[in-house]
């Protein structure tokens, strides 16, 4: 009978919280949006499973001495991972569309607003009985208005470890949610008639102009925030390899190998943070009510800039695409796309979106750098 007993208290099912089992329904969900909705599926599924494994009960998968509990402390606590991923989108990227209109980096720096708008909200929700956010804590939420997944975690990783979970899932979970969130907000700011405005064609931009450019940006960071170095110098980096036409292979491995593999580590990772104990907390409700606000007001902001420079160009810039200021790269660019086509109907504002959508993940980077600058200890 003693065996039995101790069978029995070796179970899972003897175990398990009604907060483990909740987790594990929002890892399911998670898992269902990826695959029903495709709504992220790269990093949701791998967040999701995560979160089924680390709310096991006796298991301690996700713990201090557990598979992903390990994963996390060697790649998210030294902020490597958000870093090699950083270079693979420097890698996957083609900054042409910024070069060749250096005026659309306003519009990247414009909806940045919505993150230091979040940082004086959620600053303020502390005046709400149950709320106790620091600075630190305020700045690692407000990043998740920058729509940017890897800077999210990389500053929350510094700033507010224990808040990494609902930060990490609200900053992917607004990522898969632009195609929702931005449109209602860009038609509510502009006209019919300025959603069908059609811009010119964009110049073509040399070569020795793309590789010089990852070398200006890194300087430029170097001399004026070296605090968003790790973040700029990677994904600079990447964009190296990608232009400079002779390391082909590298250049494919940071596009391919290397970021799928990180891919799957960090949404690993992230999950073991989805556990009940972390999760399941009145903050968790503020950081994603905070976060929806923080993304609202950064695709706002950029539309609001767009417009003023529609007036300052005399009509020639469509301003849809400072929604594209955030930097959910290309997913934005392809909803400013897709809504300047219901205007108009031979209106492709694709590759002019392209501009300051990545603007907005350098500028997402630069806001980062500043909020550790002024935040970190």
């Amino acid at each position: 009978m003693e065996e039995l007993l101790k069978l029995w208290a070796s179970m899972g099912i003897a175990n398990l919280t009604w907060g483990q089992a909740l987790m594990m329904g929002v890892g399911g969900v998670l898992i269902y949006l990826a695959i029903a909705k495709k709504f992220e599926p790269l990093l949701l599924v791998p967040i999701g499973f995560g979160a089924l494994l680390s709310n096991i009960p006796v298991a301690g998968i996700g713990g201090h001495d557990g598979m992903i509990g390990q994963i996390y402390i060697v790649g998210v606590e030294t902020g490597v991972f958000p870093l090699l991923i950083f270079m693979g989108v420097g890698a996957l990227t083609d900054f042409g569309a910024l070069i060749a209109r250096p005026s659309t980096l306003l519009l990247g720096a414009a909806a940045q607003f919505g993150i230091f708008a979040t940082l004086i909200g959620a600053v303020a929700l502390n005046f709400v009985p149950g709320f106790d956010f620091s600075l630190q804590d305020a700045s690692a939420i407000a990043i998740i208005g920058g729509a940017d997944g890897p800077t999210a975690i990389f500053l929350a990783s510094r700033l507010a470890p224990e808040l990494l979970g609902a930060i990490a899932v609200a900053a992917y979970s607004y990522m898969a949610l632009v195609p929702i969130i931005q449109p209602p907000i860009m038609r509510a700011l502009t006209t019919e008639q300025e959603r069908a405005v059609v811009m010119q064609q964009l110049r073509p931009v040399s070569r020795l102009e793309r590789m010089l450019f990852p070398f200006v940006v890194l300087l430029l960071c170097a001399a004026l925030l070296p605090s968003a170095a790790p973040l700029i110098g990677m994904l600079t980096f990447g964009n190296l390899l990608r232009e400079c036409g002779v390391v082909e292979r590298l250049s494919r491995a940071a596009q391919n190998e290397i970021i799928n593999i990180v891919t799957i580590m960090l949404g690993l990772a992230v999950g073991s943070k989805l556990s009940a104990d972390k999760f399941l907390t009145l903050e968790t409700l503020g950081i994603l009510l905070l976060g929806a606000l923080a993304f609202s007001i950064g695709t706002a902001a950029g539309v609001i800039m767009g417009k003023i420079m529609h007036r300052v160009t005399g009509g020639k810039v469509n301003p849809l695409i400072g929604a594209a200021g955030v930097s959910a790269v290309p997913m934005a660019a392809r909803v400013v796309n897709r809504v300047g086509l219901e205007a108009d109907h031979h209106n492709f504002l694709l590759m002019h979106a392209m501009g300051p959508n990545v603007a907005g993940v350098i500028g997402s980077a630069v806001a980062a750098g500043i909020l550790l600058a002024l935040t970190g200890t």
